[in-house]
């Protein structure tokens, strides 16, 4: 009786903490998804080539691109704080932890050219 009672309490443990692993952390993905749909896809589009009607008037950048791509994390992040050209800049609504990962997502894209 000892043993299923401290089995039991053990798998209770268990269950508590990786749900709790689940409720405590942020899906960082998520966020950047939507931070990303937000403030960057009117220009540079669901799919960041940059063809939306914005996009093209502007003359964005495809961030699949090769040129996108070769960039460094901090010269990606530094663009998207600062703006660059027509591009705003973002320092000032966004966290330096949102900003890098937008760069995350923006990664993504590399496979898309």
């Amino acid at each position: 009786m000892a043993n299923i009672s401290a089995s039991l309490i053990r798998g209770l443990i268990l269950a508590m903490l990786a749900g709790g692993g689940i409720l405590w952390s942020t899906p960082a993905a998520a966020d950047s998804a939507a931070t990303f749909k937000a403030k960057c896809a009117m220009c540079h589009g669901a799919d960041g080539k940059g063809e939306t009607p914005a996009g093209k008037k502007m003359g964005v950048r495809d961030l699949s691109s090769s040129d996108v791509q070769k960039q460094s994390d901090a010269e990606l992040a530094a663009v998207t704080a600062k703006g660059k050209n027509k591009m705003p800049s973002y320092e000032k609504s966004l966290k330096p932890e949102e900003i890098k990962d937008l760069v995350d997502y923006i990664r993504k894209f590399a496979g898309g050219k």
